[in-house]
């Protein structure tokens, strides 16, 4: 293999590395994809966290919970990077890129000449913007210490809140739940998931979770957390209410970090827009995970993707288009899981808040056993298996096809999905 040293710009007679700003599990992977497809040349993986590359997931599941050990999140053992050559740069932030020069400034004002970039930036947790948000005991989760921080806060009897009922709120209550803490979750919408479900599928999660004993308030207007010493200690809301609390989990989105590549001049609208091969619109610049707003060609459309199944596949994509291989096209249909209690769940496909004119359930919502499918026009856009195993190939397959379905046929269990 190469050397792995990062080239200067101008090279000095060197070649220059292919540089991935984004320590994350995107860039490891990307990485790993890299030399998997015989890439020999010099790879420098840039980092600003302090951790080596580790799956996010288990931050709000199995980490959360105390059931996944630290040493497992983690994309490689810690000997991997050097065994395969890679320059992994830890601590260490980007201060600018700039594609016309084909080099990426540090913070410490370093400088590495690149002959490829790959942006895995990732994204940010939007910040609440209400007084006494800054307080301690505020919390939002990214990252691995603010796993550790919020899992400290989930003690037996402790009195958690939690703003927004999306994926990483639901998941951070369960885990209180299990904690024995007292949960209550804040959400300004009228069900939990409401834009990425829809009314049908999104009331078996209300349902669940008041089940377990959260208190769920929907049309909540939280307007400032109030505090004692610098310490949070209630949410109050729109009707004058206030919540008490020992701590706040703020769960209301992510934000693509597009940061330093608006300031390069690259194209930007809700992520870093590219291509199906992941390109950017500067040349030799290209971006995966999170901060990527890829054009799909199976719907046609430019969409991004949140989840972890994206920063596993897109780098290979990404690897294989800058190392030139013309048929490296991005396609693969969306997929996201979660874990809250005792219900697990997979999805599959892509549907628009409102993009659907129907629901099929294939065995009954109330029981937590079934799938549910979402249909325009007779074609399967999204499926959903929960605590049911084993069919997310069918109905992926279903996805892809695009044909029209028997609504009949797609709720009935006994109809193979496979031959809909």
């Amino acid at each position: 293999m190469g050397t792995g040293t990062a080239g200067t710009a101008g090279g000095g007679g060197r070649e220059l590395p292919i540089v991935i700003v984004g320590a994350s599990l995107g860039g490891a992977k990307a990485a790993e994809a890299l030399r998997e497809a015989g890439y020999d040349g010099g790879i420098v993986l840039i980092g600003d966290e302090h951790e080596r590359p580790y799956e996010r997931p288990p931050l709000s599941k199995g980490y959360l919970l105390g059931k996944t050990p630290r040493e497992k999140i983690h994309v490689h053992p810690p000997q991997w990077y050097a065994e395969h050559d890679v320059t992994l740069r830890l601590g260490t932030a980007v201060a600018a890129i700039d594609p016309a020069a084909h080099t990426v400034t540090l913070a410490d004002d370093g400088r590495i000449g690149y002959h490829k970039l790959l942006l895995t930036t990732g994204s940010v947790p939007r910040r609440l913007p209400v007084p006494g948000a800054d307080q301690d005991g505020v919390l939002y989760l990214r990252r691995v210490e603010d796993s550790d921080r919020i899992r400290a806060a989930l003690r037996p009897g402790a009195r958690l809140v939690v703003i927004g009922a999306g994926w990483i709120g639901l998941e951070v209550a369960a885990a209180g739940r299990a904690a024995g803490a007292e949960v209550t979750v804040l959400e300004a919408a009228e069900l939990p998931l409401l834009r990425v479900l829809g009314r049908e599928v999104a009331q078996v999660f209300a349902d669940l979770h008041r089940d377990h004993g959260v208190d769920l308030r929907f049309g909540a207007q939280v307007t400032e957390l109030t505090g004692s010493g610098g310490t949070v200690d209630g949410v109050r809301l729109g009707d004058g209410s206030t919540v008490a609390a020992d701590a706040v989990v703020v769960g209301i989105g992510i934000s693509p970090a597009t940061g330093l590549a608006e300031a390069a001049g690259l194209e930007v609208d809700n992520g870093v827009k590219t291509d199906q091969h992941l390109r950017t619109s500067a040349p030799d610049v290209h971006a995966a995970g999170d901060v990527a707003n890829a054009f799909h060609p199976l719907f046609n459309r430019h969409i991004r993707v949140e989840h972890w199944a994206n920063a596993v596949n897109q780098p290979q994509t990404a690897a294989r288009a800058m190392l030139g291989q013309p048929d490296a096209v991005y396609d693969r249909v969306p997929y996201f899981f979660t874990d809250q209690y005792d219900l697990g769940m997979e999805y599959v496909g892509y549907v628009e808040p409102g993009g659907y004119d129907r629901v099929v359930f294939r065995g009954d919502p109330a029981t937590r056993e079934f799938l549910a499918f979402w249909l325009k026009d007779g074609r399967v856009l999204a499926g959903m298996n929960v605590n049911v195993w084993d069919v997310t190939d069918p109905v992926r397959e279903l996805v892809r096809s695009g044909r029209t379905v028997d609504p009949k046929a797609l709720a009935d269990p006994g109809a193979p999905l496979g031959e809909l």
